[in-house]
């Protein structure tokens, strides 16, 4: 099975995620893509991160009666904080039938040579690549086997819909409806 990696914070999780995952597991060869939920990302602040387990609820909720898309805490249980290329050699060993993808915003290449071990995933996995505004990637510049994925652009971001509700603004049509309704009830991102 070929399953696409989408890491991320998800702090919390919105539309904007859920149809790039979405959309990859629809228009690409993947059978399955996996939401990461990456406990501490070594290139983000963890100041203002919803607890992890809480984050992995509310991705589970997003995701649920979705046989495509899948709530993963796999890097819960390894060193902190979470590197990439860690995730992938963890995964390949824990499951050798599978081949992982991981799936980026073209955001993520400004950075990308930072990443622990940057040239050896750039020279040894695949990663599809899908478009984020304001970061256009030239194709050609991008090594053969990676591969740029005309996913839908969306301005939504997680910052965002916690400012809203800091600002007591309605987070409906932002994230699916019964995360919206968790994050209420648990009263997240309020300070």
């Amino acid at each position: 099975m070929k399953i696409g990696l989408l890491f991320g914070s998800f702090n919390p999780i919105h539309h904007g995620h859920l149809i790039i995952a979405s959309y990859l597991a629809d228009e690409t060869d993947l059978d399955k893509v996996w939401l990461i939920v990456s406990p501490q990302n070594p290139l983000k602040p963890s100041l203002g991160l919803l607890n992890e387990y809480h984050r992995l609820y509310l991705v589970q909720l997003a995701v649920e009666n979705d046989p495509r898309l899948e709530a993963s805490a796999i890097e819960f249980s390894l060193p902190r904080p979470s590197y990439t290329v860690d995730t992938l050699i963890y995964l390949s060993e824990r499951y050798p039938q599978h081949e992982f993808v991981p799936i980026i915003g073209s955001d993520s290449l400004q950075n990308f040579s930072r990443w622990k071990n940057a040239e050896w995933l750039r020279d040894h996995v695949r990663f599809y690549i899908y478009p984020r505004p304001g970061h256009v990637v030239d194709a050609s510049t991008l090594p053969p086997h990676w591969q740029m994925v005309n996913a839908p652009q969306l301005e939504i971001s997680a910052s965002l819909i916690r400012r809203r509700i800091r600002e007591g603004k309605s987070i409906r049509y932002f994230v699916p409806d019964r995360v919206a309704q968790e994050i209420e009830r648990s009263h997240y991102y309020r300070k």
